[in-house]
C-alpha cells in the first residue's frame, strides 16, 4: 500500500486527559507533515488545534463526543457537537449510549446518534463509536445498523479506553453489515503498519491511532491514544 494512500486514511489521535499543548501542536505538526486526514483531539483543544492547520485543506480537525462512556445525555453531545463546530472541528466521534443498546432499546439509540447527526448536518462528519469490546456480536450489528439509519458517515470500533480495541473480526463484521457506502474506522491498539494494513484489507478506510508517525515508519508504536 502507498504510503501516501495510507496517511490519507489515518487520524492522528491524542486523547489522554493530560495531553499538554505543546503535544497538540507537535501533533499538529506531524499531521501536516505527513498529510493524514485528520488530528483528532479531545474538545478543550479544538480551538488551538483549528488554529494551527487553519491553512491546510487536507488535514481536518476531529474531536470526540461523549466520551469516552457514552454516558452523557443526548442534549450534552448536541450540544457538544455545536460547540465543537463551532470552535472549528470538521469531524466529530461520538460514543453511543451502550446502556441503551445493551437494554434493547434501539429507540433511545437512534436518537441519540440522530441528534448528534442532526447538529452537524453539513458542516462535519460523524463517526459512530460502537465500543465493540462490550458487545455480542448482534449487538456489534445493532448498533451498525442503527448507525447507518441515524444518518452517521463512519462507524468506529473504540474509544481505546475500555477493556479492547479494534481487532480484524470486528472490522469484517462491522463492514459486511454497513456495506460499502458507509466508513468503518479502525481504533484501539493499531500500533504499526502491519496492524493498519491488516484493519484495511478487513475493511476499514480510516484508523485511529496516536502511533500515525510510527505507522508511517514502519515502526511499533506504544500506547494506542
Amino acid at each position: 500500500m502507498a504510503q501516501l494512500n495510507l496517511a490519507n486514511m489515518i487520524d492522528h489521535t491524542a486523547l489522554k486527559p493530560d495531553t499538554t499543548e505543546e503535544q497538540i501542536r507537535t501533533l499538529c505538526e506531524e499531521a501536516l507533515t505527513h498529510t493524514f486526514a485528520s488530528v483528532c483531539v479531545n474538545p478543550t483543544w479544538v480551538p488551538l488545534a483549528s488554529e494551527l492547520l487553519k491553512e491546510s485543506e487536507e488535514v481536518k480537525v476531529c474531536t470526540v463526543i461523549g466520551f469516552p462512556l457514552g454516558a452523557s445525555s443526548t442534549a450534552t453531545k448536541a450540544f457538544e457537537t455545536t460547540q465543537a463546530i463551532k470552535d472549528g472541528a470538521k469531524e466529530v466521534d461520538m460514543v453511543i449510549n451502550i446502556a441503551a443498546l445493551k437494554a434493547g432499546n434501539q429507540q433511545a439509540l437512534e436518537e441519540d446518534i440522530h441528534a448528534v447527526v442532526q447538529a452537524a448536518e453539513g458542516h462535519a462528519l460523524v463517526k459512530v463509536i460502537i465500543e465493540s469490546c462490550l458487545l455480542t456480536d448482534e449487538e456489534k450489528k445493532v448498533a451498525c445498523e442503527i448507525s447507518v439509519k441515524a444518518g452517521a458517515d463512519f462507524v468506529k470500533t473504540s474509544t481505546g479506553f475500555s477493556t479492547g480495541g479494534a481487532t480484524v473480526a470486528d472490522i469484517q463484521l462491522m463492514r459486511e453489515t454497513v456495506g460499502p457506502n458507509i466508513g468503518v474506522k479502525a481504533s484501539g491498539g493499531v500500533r504499526s503498519l502491519e496492524d493498519a494494513e491488516q484493519m484495511i484489507q478487513a475493511g476499514a478506510n480510516r484508523i485511529g491511532a496516536s502511533s500515525g508517525v510510527a505507522i508511517m515508519n514502519g515502526q511499533q508504536g506504544g500506547s494506542s491514544y
